[in-house]
């Protein structure tokens, strides 16, 4: 399939374009800004399209199959940038996948968004977006999968995961970026994770397994 991923140049983003490089998928990677464009081809990208989530977007779905969205307004930015990137972005994104008749949409969410008033305050803004978006998603017409991993680690991925519509605790766990990725992209080909959202951390199972059980 020719997969367009939205926010490549993100940590797991990157990991997503390398991944994809590595599998028979075509990796479409969608960056901002021109200086990235020869970055993402280094990690194994087919095609880059330069598009801004905060403007129109629509021309980075010509002859696109999937999409993977894991796009984020990242740590450092307020509460304003989370609802245009996390949140109307996303809405964006799912609006155009509609009209170009996408097969499946793979969402990077967090753990968490099930619940968002069970949050800390100082991220329940975030957390109220990652809800809001999952539930848009939800309610269009899209095969999609959301995927809600716990606290992520730049740790070298490790191939098994444990996965749970929702976790009841998660102590100190997390899981590695790279693995996120390749759950995010084993997504796009698992029959059994259509149209279903799930918590994610790093488990004992290999993670075809997994998301062949859920």
């Amino acid at each position: 399939m020719n997969v367009l991923v939205i926010g490549a140049n993100g940590q797991v983003g990157k990991h997503v374009i390398e991944g994809l490089a590595k599998s028979d998928h075509k990796a479409i990677a969608m960056v901002r800004k021109e200086e990235q464009v020869d970055k993402m081809k280094e990690l194994g990208a087919d095609e880059v399209v330069l598009a801004n989530l905060e403007e129109d977007f629509s021309h980075a779905y010509t002859d696109i199959d999937a999409v993977i969205f894991a796009a984020g307004s990242g740590g450092s930015t307020g509460a304003d940038k989370t609802l245009v990137i996390d949140l109307w972005g996303a809405i964006k994104a799912f609006q155009y996948a509609e009209k170009a008749n996408i097969k499946h949409f793979v969402q990077l969410s967090s753990i968490g968004a099930g619940d968002p008033d069970g949050q800390p305050d100082k991220i329940k803004h975030y957390m109220v977006a990652k809800a809001v978006s999952d539930q848009m998603l939800m309610a269009t017409s899209l095969n999609y999968t959301i995927v809600r991993p716990g606290p992520l680690t730049n740790d070298a991925a490790v191939g098994s995961i444990e996965t749970s519509d929702m976790f009841k605790e998660i102590g100190d766990r997390s899981i590695p970026r790279a693995d996120v990725a390749n759950v995010l992209i084993e997504s796009l080909s698992t029959e059994t994770v259509r149209n279903k959202a799930f918590e994610l951390l790093a488990g004992d199972q290999v993670i075809k397994r997994a998301l062949q059980n859920l």
